[in-house]
């Protein structure tokens, strides 16, 4: 576990069916220091479901934050404790999310109208484990979408003792729009943010939406405390490779796209052990050679092979052969070692 409060300034997102520990472990490979977000599970899966499987995940993935869904205080207070068990290093409350099935169980965007829920929820949470509790919600709903709306809901929940904000830039329609539509539809509104900033100068508060590369992200820090980035961390992972030196000021962590590939291999046998399938574990690596010669082939072979019964290492290996090798290419080998994040650990916590 990180030791103190983590650092906002540069985050991925949570996004379900994506941000799953395996793709965690690969992003980790790249950046040292983003903090990364779980998918969201419920609050009422982590007390009723099997535990290992919701919330399981390996060491070397801090900092990583879990991200929960629910509206009822004492399981929200419940599932936090379990959160704090497994090791996160900070407990997020999705107030964000527009889809049907979300709002059906009343949690998710529907409840940026109910800000003295969410007050209540980060008081019995704060009250419950020692963790950070964020909270991610949109800049409003529906009609309900002025700044004073906003400032409004995070006035009431501060109060409760909430000190970091991340507010994605849109406002979310819930209803007559997909999940997937409230992603681009509604018009981004990055200055909303800022105000927010300059209105709570004593808050943290993180911007997301819209951020495509981090030149993009270095101008929004300008403003606010922290960026997060979403999809285009997911479908264009090798920039965050750059991360850590540019925003922390830190060493980065230097693997080559190739390098990267060879220190998922140890993991990728263990989870395989583990009964993992491969394409669980390689679908979240299809982008990483993205506007690199021989891109295509590299997703395709994936994408073809690793779903079959019983593929395994060899699939990954037969796909990164299809790529040019940058050190052969210039003579050289590579000067580090294709190795797991650390010697001996391969996330073994449970198949997922």
């Amino acid at each position: 576990m990180s030791l103190g409060a983590p650092d906002h300034r540069f985050c991925v997102a949570p996004m379900m069916e994506w941000t799953d520990r395996h793709d965690r472990y690969f992003l980790r490979l790249l950046t040292r220091r983003a903090l990364l977000y779980s998918e969201m599970v419920t609050a009422e899966a982590v007390i009723h479901g099997d535990r290992e499987r919701l919330l399981g995940f390996a060491p070397e993935e801090h900092p990583v934050a879990l991200q929960l869904g629910g509206a009822d205080p004492g399981q929200m207070a419940r599932a936090a404790e379990a959160a704090e068990q497994f090791g996160y290093d900070e407990v997020n409350i999705n107030v964000g999310c527009p889809s049907d099935r979300v709002q059906s169980g009343r949690f998710g965007a529907c409840l940026m109208a109910e800000p003295d829920t969410v007050a209540a929820c980060v008081r019995a949470m704060r009250g419950a484990v020692g963790l950070p509790i964020t909270v991610k919600s949109r800049i409003g709903i529906d009609d309900s979408d002025s700044f004073d709306f906003l400032a409004g809901f995070v006035e009431t929940v501060a109060r409760a003792g909430c000190r970091s904000f991340i507010v994605h830039a849109r406002k979310a329609m819930l209803k007559g729009l997909s999940p997937k539509q409230n992603r681009d539809i509604p018009p981004l509104d990055h200055d909303r943010v800022y105000r927010l900033k300059r209105h709570f100068p004593e808050l943290e508060i993180i911007v997301n939406g819209g951020i495509r590369d981090l030149d993009q992200a270095a101008a929004h820090l300008a403003e606010v405390d922290g960026v997060m980035l979403g999809r285009a961390a997911y479908q264009t992972p090798y920039l965050l490779g750059r991360v850590d030196s540019r925003f922390f000021d830190a060493a980065p962590a230097g693997l080559s796209r190739h390098d990267v590939v060879a220190a998922m291999y140890p993991y990728i046998e263990a989870q395989l052990a583990a009964g993992v399938r491969l394409q669980a574990i390689t679908r979240h690596i299809l982008g990483l050679f993205h506007g690199q010669p021989g891109a295509r082939a590299w997703r395709r072979h994936l994408s073809l092979h690793a779903p079959r019964p019983g593929a395994g290492l060899e699939v990954v290996r037969e796909a990164l052969a299809k790529l040019p090798d940058p050190d052969k290419q210039s003579g050289q080998l590579s000067s580090r070692p294709a190795t797991a994040l650390s010697t001996g650990q391969a996330g073994l916590d449970s198949p997922r």
